[in-house]
């Protein structure tokens, strides 16, 4: 079984900053991509920022250059970095791993909340 903790949401006013963390932790042979999701109320689970083992990063467009995403491999963590952030990035942000051997699944983080203030 694999868990994913997620820790450093909160609330902060328009503009200022965040970081998120996520560790994942048990039986993990190997992590192929991390990322994160977010989910504002009454609308869908959207991918904010996925990043591969190799580094390879991607983001959705609302986000680039306002967000960074790294992980550590060494410590099986995926971090998100948020800047400039904006009321509309109100939402509980969920992260994911792809973790296995052959065949991988997906695992996902309780969520936390993030909450921008205007």
């Amino acid at each position: 079984q694999v868990q994913l903790v997620e820790s450093g949401g909160g609330l902060v006013q328009a503009g200022g900053s965040l970081r998120l963390s996520c560790a994942a932790s048990g039986s993990i042979f190997s992590i192929n991509a991390m990322g994160w999701y977010r989910q504002a109320p009454g609308k869908q689970r959207d991918l904010v920022a996925v990043i591969t083992s190799g580094g390879s990063t991607n983001y959705v467009d609302s986000v680039k250059g306002r967000f960074t995403i790294s992980r550590d491999n060494a410590k099986n963590t995926v971090y998100l970095q948020m800047n400039s952030l904006k009321p509309e990035d109100t939402a509980v942000y969920y992260c994911y791993a792809n973790v296995g051997s052959g065949v991988y699944y997906d695992y996902w983080g309780q969520g936390t909340q993030v909450t921008v203030s205007s």
